[in-house]
Parts: structure tokens; C-alpha cells; sequence
């Protein structure tokens, strides 16, 4: 009888050790718990082995797979932060496919760093992970590994992008802006650190133009601001209503400036609907659950997510895989968008009025 491998809490069961207690290779164990295709073990001995390894909760070296040149089933995902909003969203797509997939993955925070985000493929790279998902996030050289991007926008070697259909967005959103009677809106610029932020102003531009909306050069905002809270739009906002320039809708950037419009609107004594539509981007959980609730582009966030995960691992089993994925966004209508106000008097420009007396 076989006697039973000496447990220890500072000292983990080895191989070795597993292997002399079953009477097997330590070979054999390792082909069965690394599930390594091809190879003819009877399944009495595999389940002999997993209850043995599960009894002693033994787990196999990392580090060993490593210098084995095995892969560690372990993903690094590029993103700028976690929060509410549009990254915890694909991020959770992701997830939710290498967990099924019994994959592991580490996040990295940027902040849109140039410097961290040159540093952090290949510091993943030396932490044994098999690949690499980027969202949001601007790349400028390929990556030491097979990559799969998020909203990257940008066109490297051997490296695929999962994009939203920005053309449709912001036909979309124009046209839903349009058919209500809006010809005087402010548009949004994103801040320039987003990925997304040219590329869907040059595509609400084109749109602009085919409904033959004028974009403005005075209703036009810009945001700058190093945040993902309602902040980043509300003093552009409050600007804009201070200039007395009239308009009737703000086509927002995302849905967390969309927010903060509501609420720079509030404080001037602005309603929304009634005296001015706000129209968002992203779909965020909360956007239902805001008073009033938002009309917004829907971008797919989790199967944008998921669409990446599945696109890497294509990519780590030797599959071959398209380099750019597009997918289609939906315009959800709710409460923060209706016809323009009827009576001849801008509320916008009273109440820009209003608001430039009490800073007097």
C-alpha cells in the first residue's frame, strides 16, 4: 500500500511526490491534470488521478508550464479603468467567455499612459500570459503576443479589432434628432485620449451632412477632462447656456455626458424633454434608471466583449481569424428626447439670460 504523500501548509504536495503515492509517471499525471490531447490514459487511471490530486489539492506548477513552453490559460486585458460604465461592460463579455473556457485573466489600469501602455505587454508577457485583449486603448507597435483590440481603431500586424459601426451610430442618432424636428444641436467632441473619439466625430459629421444639419462652430463641445463621471460635460454645458446661442438637443459623446448635461440643464431651469432632448452613446446599465431616462446608441458592450475573447482564443489555437469585426449598434428611444419647444422664445436663451445675471 502505498504510503500517503506528507501534507505540509508551508509546502505544497509536488509531483513527485503525487506520482510515488500513485505507483505512476509523473508524466502520466501531468498529461491528465494539463488535459494534453493525444494521449491514450485509461479512464479509471485518469479519475485515480483526480481524486488523488484533489484529495492532497494539488494544483500544477505555473511557473513549470511556463518552462515547458505550455500555455498558463491566463489572458492580460488592457484598459484604461474599471467603473460603471463602457470598460466593466466588455470587460464582463470577456469574462464571461474564458471563465466557460476555464480561463484566467489579469486587468492592467492605464489611465492612457503612453508610458504604462508600452510597459504593460511585455510585463504580461513575463507573467506567462497566452494573450492579450486591449480595450479602448490606443496602440502604436504590434504586441509581443496574440492580440485581439477593443474600440482600438488602429491597423497593426496580426492583430484583430472588434469596432463598432460608428456610421450607423451616428445615422442613428441624427436621423431620430432629425425626424423629430431638431436643427439646432450641440454636438460633442470626446476627449482626445479615447480611442473612439475621432473616429465618431468624423462619422457625425458625414451624417450631419447627409440630413443637412449644420454643425455649429458655437454649439460645438469639447471635452478634455481625465474622468468617466458626469463631470466631463457639465461645465461645456453650462457654458453653452451661459452664451445664449439657442439650441434645441445635445448629442452627447457617452451616456455618463449625457448625465452630466441633464444636470447643468436642471440647474438653469431647463427641462428635458420639454426645453431641450439629450441623446447619449453606450447603453450603460443606469441609463434606463435616470430621471429622465435616456435616449442612446446602443453599443453591444458584453458581445463586444465576448467577440474578443472568442477572436483570441481562434487565435491561440492556430485558427485563422478575420482582422476586423463589426458590429451594429441599436438606437434605444426613452424619455430625454422630443420635438422641439413650439413658442418662439428660446427657454435656452432665458435661461442663459438668467444664469449670466446671477454671476453678476
Amino acid at each position: 500500500m502505498p504510503k500517503p504523500p506528507a501534507q505540509s501548509r508551508e509546502r505544497p504536495v509536488s509531483l513527485k511526490t503525487l506520482a510515488e503515492y500513485l505507483d505512476l509517471s509523473p508524466s502520466t499525471i501531468s498529461f491528465v491534470l494539463n488535459n494534453t490531447p493525444g494521449r491514450s490514459i485509461p479512464e479509471a487511471t485518469r479519475a485515480r488521478i483526480k481524486a488523488a490530486a484533489a484529495k492532497f489539492n494539488y494544483r500544477p506548477s505555473m511557473i513549470a508550464r511556463t518552462l515547458q513552453g505550455k500555455r498558463m490559460q491566463t489572458i492580460g486585458v488592457l484598459l484604461p479603468e474599471l467603473g460603471e460604465g463602457y470598460h466593466s461592460q466588455v470587460l464582463s463579455g470577456v469574462g464571461e467567455l474564458l471563465m466557460q473556457k476555464d480561463y484566467f485573466y489579469f486587468t492592467v489600469h492605464h489611465r492612457h499612459r503612453k508610458d504604462l501602455i508600452a510597459a504593460y505587454p511585455s510585463l504580461l508577457q513575463s507573467r506567462g500570459v497566452d494573450g492579450i485583449i486591449a480595450i479602448d486603448t490606443h496602440l502604436d507597435a504590434p504586441l509581443p503576443l496574440p492580440a485581439v483590440l477593443v474600440a482600438g481603431h488602429t491597423s497593426l500586424p496580426g492583430v484583430s479589432n472588434v469596432i463598432l459601426d460608428h456610421h450607423l451610430a451616428a445615422r442613428l442618432a441624427l436621423r431620430h434628432l432629425h425626424q423629430l424636428g431638431h436643427r439646432r444641436i450641440a454636438f460633442m467632441h470626446g476627449q482626445p485620449f479615447s480611442s473612439d473619439s475621432d473616429t465618431r466625430w468624423d462619422a457625425t459629421l458625414e451624417s450631419a451632412r447627409e440630413f443637412d444639419i449644420e454643425v455649429r462652430e458655437e454649439l460645438k463641445i469639447y471635452l478634455s477632462k481625465d474622468s468617466h463621471s458626469p463631470e466631463i460635460s457639465y461645465p461645456g454645458i453650462r457654458d453653452l447656456i451661459r452664451s445664449r446661442h439657442h439650441f434645441t438637443a445635445v448629442l452627447c459623446f457617452n451616456d455618463v455626458s449625457a448625465m452630466g448635461t441633464i444636470r447643468a440643464l436642471h440647474e438653469a431651469g431647463l427641462r428635458v424633454p420639454q426645453d431641450v432632448s439629450v441623446l447619449g452613446f453606450d447603453d450603460i446599465q443606469s441609463a434606463a434608471y435616470q430621471v429622465p431616462s435616456l435616449t442612446t446608441i446602443r453599443q453591444p458592450l458584453q458581445k463586444m466583449g465576448l467577440t474578443a475573447a472568442q477572436l483570441l482564443l481562434k487565435k491561440l489555437a492556430g485558427e485563422t481569424t478575420t482582422d476586423l469585426v463589426y458590429v451594429e449598434p441599436e438606437l434605444i428611444v426613452r424619455e430625454s428626447t422630443a420635438p422641439p419647444p413650439l413658442a418662439s422664445a428660446s427657454p435656452v436663451t432665458k435661461a442663459g439670460a438668467s444664469s449670466r445675471k446671477a454671476t453678476q
